[in-house]
């Protein structure tokens, strides 16, 4: 009996810890969008957690006002997706590639590759910023849509991502399995392709949601290697929003940003799939 009662105690904790770091999470997404449906003068009033009975026809006009004041939204999405797509693709697909050559082969230099992979992870992205610039600018590759070809390709090399899907190939991937492939005459890229690539998927699908946020957040890379507006990807174009021309519309403001996390909701909300599955696909032991 006293078992029990330190165990509903315990589950008590638990569940309100839970509920407490939920509310956390979820309730500034919920003023946000809150605020989406309301007009300057209402924000500036005070907090609301729950739309007006206009709400509806405010948030036409805050989309009126961003659509007709120069705000290329369906040009950012457009933008944002072919950077943002294209990073998550590149930099999942060979990370892991990367991952498999380093845990599976045998080869000399391996041990310093390794390190240079985890030298990679502790050095700041800041430090080469300005190097990466004045080469892509050499290369000719900043200003227009050049500017997309060096916010996706140099996102193969992902030192961290590499180092999270090599780990998770130490816990989960049997060497055996690829010598029986390779008995059976399977190529090497096949055994990757058809056969390593299924049991990475819920690593793979963890890091494509951060490589997809990540890239699709992205505000300072894109600023500075992009200067033509045609191109400007969403968050350039939402932090544009606060300028002076908007500073008094707050629910458009408020509205660009929510739609600016849309793709992010559905996207993560497709790959959470992948990452169930493979769990409940690995605890299934014969």
């Amino acid at each position: 009996m006293q078992y029990s009662s330190k165990r509903a105690v315990k589950s008590s904790i638990i569940y309100f810890v839970m509920i407490v770091l939920t509310l956390v999470a979820v309730v500034p997404i919920w003023i946000m969008l809150i605020n989406a449906t309301r007009s300057t003068e209402e924000i500036n009033a005070g907090l609301a957690l729950v739309p007006t009975g206009h709400a509806w026809q405010q948030t036409v006009y805050n989309l009126h006002t961003l659509t007709n004041r120069g705000f290329k939204i369906w040009r950012g999405f457009l933008n944002s997706a072919i950077i943002s797509f294209g990073t998550t693709i590149l930099c999942v697909y060979f990370s892991t590639l990367t991952a498999y050559g380093i845990y599976v082969y045998h080869f000399k230099g391996k041990k310093f590759l390794w390190g240079l992979v985890m030298f990679l992870i502790m050095l700041p992205g800041t430090l080469s910023f300005i190097g990466f610039y004045q080469f892509m600018a050499l290369l000719g590759l900043t200003g227009n849509w050049k500017g997309f070809i060096p916010l996706t390709i140099p996102s193969i090399a992902s030192a961290a991502t590499v180092m999270f899907i090599h780990q998770y190939m130490e816990s989960i991937l049997s060497l055996e399995l690829i010598e029986a492939a390779r008995i059976d005459g399977a190529g090497e890229f096949f055994t990757f392709n058809r056969i390593v690539l299924p049991i990475m998927q819920p690593a793979m699908a963890t890091q494509a949601i951060f490589a997809f946020v990540g890239s699709w957040n992205n505000f300072m890379t894109p600023s500075v290697i992009i200067t033509n507006e045609d191109y400007a990807t969403l968050p350039m174009l939402v932090q544009k929003l606060r300028g002076d021309i908007y500073r008094t519309e707050f629910g458009g403001i408020y509205l660009g940003i929510a739609i600016s996390l849309i793709p992010i909701i559905i996207f993560y909300a497709i790959m959470s799939r992948y990452i169930i599955a493979g769990i409940t696909m690995g605890s299934v032991k014969e």
